[in-house]
């Protein structure tokens, strides 16, 4: 029995991988391309030290992100808004971050604070809009996004620009040194080589991890989790038990904007100190793919992420060698994306057949005359 469950939980990302690069190899062929050839670059440059660092780094956000919308998920709530979430909180920590001066544990404390509360206020007013006049979070999240990326372009060109910044480049002040995230260089080189070229691990990893923990802790070690997992699964049982359904909508954006208002933070913490036009985007949508394919749990989101970060880390060398289009990783995600969602929903009814089964199996067993 537990043999035949580890393997409807693994059959659907194997399935879903496999199928993807089988037709993404197909569209190579199209092309002209070789799909061998490609694969190849691919995993021998996705496979170098620094290219693994690269995929720590970029996993760390898009991990974040996925947890982010895997809140949501879990209580049926579609937050789209987490792109506009981590890129607000992202500008308004990046901007405190850079105004103060602080020990350096409590300046970085101070920064994930404020990302954090930015972006569980913001979340939260698609919570409140929901359970007070009955907006859809789709689309009220989708409307904020359009708000946060005007308000954002407003801040960034007045009230926070940069006014001793001499280059063409629109950003907010240089956080001090005490505001910086340490990095995890130190820790690989024990175990490597020495990463070189400017490359770090951002420390941000760590808390990540963390974040992943807590989540997975909450949803099954305290009360206010099993009411949100109770909402999303029936929220009429639930609310008949004693849950306020209302409250636990609320709940849930604020913890999934609180865990948005860290995404932007590894980048901001480890790399750039500062926020400015070269800011990441496009990660909250990408969460909601990850989550997908981590079917909203705390280890599926990790092997999403680091999937998706070893393509985009992987990617960079089509565009050097040979004349494989860098466009293919775009189309392997978003199959495999579709794949995951395919292959989850076959086995989940073939899950249902069969217990189906053994439910009726058990129930003429019980019914069949003992001699």
């Amino acid at each position: 029995m537990t043999g035949r469950r580890i393997m409807m939980a693994l059959a659907p990302p194997v399935v879903a991988i496999v199928f993807s690069v089988a037709l993404s190899s197909v569209v190579l062929l199209i092309a002209g391309t070789s799909p061998w050839e490609a694969w190849r670059e691919m995993l021998s440059y996705g496979s170098s030290l620094g290219a693994l660092v690269e995929t720590g780094n970029r996993a760390t956000q898009l991990y974040l992100a996925g947890i982010a919308v895997a809140i949501g998920f879990r209580m049926n709530l579609f937050n789209i808004g987490v792109e506009g979430q981590y890129m607000l909180a992202a500008l308004v920590s990046a901007a405190v971050g850079a105004a103060v001066n602080l020990p350096p544990i409590l300046h970085v404390a101070l920064i994930m604070a404020v990302a954090m509360s930015v972006g569980s206020l913001y979340a939260g007013v698609a919570g409140y809009l929901k359970v007070t006049r009955g907006v859809h979070e789709v689309i009220s999240t989708i409307m904020l996004n359009a708000i946060a990326l005007s308000t954002i372009g407003y801040l960034l060109r007045t009230w926070l620009d940069d006014g001793d910044d001499a280059t063409l480049n629109i950003t907010t002040p240089e956080i001090a040194p005490s505001g910086r995230f340490p990095n995890l260089n130190g820790m690989v080189e024990m175990f490597t080589r020495e990463i070189g070229r400017g490359r770090e691990l951002w420390g941000f990893l760590l808390i990540a991890i963390v974040v992943g923990v807590l989540f997975h802790l909450f949803l099954t070690r305290t009360r206010a989790g099993f009411d949100l997992r109770a909402t999303g699964l029936n929220p009429f049982a639930a609310e008949a038990s004693g849950v306020d359904p209302r409250a636990t909508v609320v709940r849930a954006m604020l913890l999934s904007g609180a865990v948005a208002g860290l995404i932007g933070l590894p980048e901001i913490l480890g790399d750039s100190y500062k926020y400015d036009l070269g800011f990441t985007r496009g990660l909250g949508f990408t969460g909601i793919a990850i989550a997908l394919i981590g079917r909203n749990h705390p280890a599926g989101v990790a092997v999403g992420a680091l999937l998706f970060g070893w393509l985009d880390s992987a990617a960079p060398i089509l565009d050097v060698v040979g004349d494989t289009p860098r466009e293919i990783v775009s189309i392997l995600q978003g199959v495999v994306v579709l794949s995951a969602v395919v292959a989850y929903e076959v086995v989940n009814r073939i899950r249902r057949a069969q217990e189906a089964r053994d439910a009726a199996s058990a129930t003429q067993r019980t019914l069949e005359p003992t001699s």
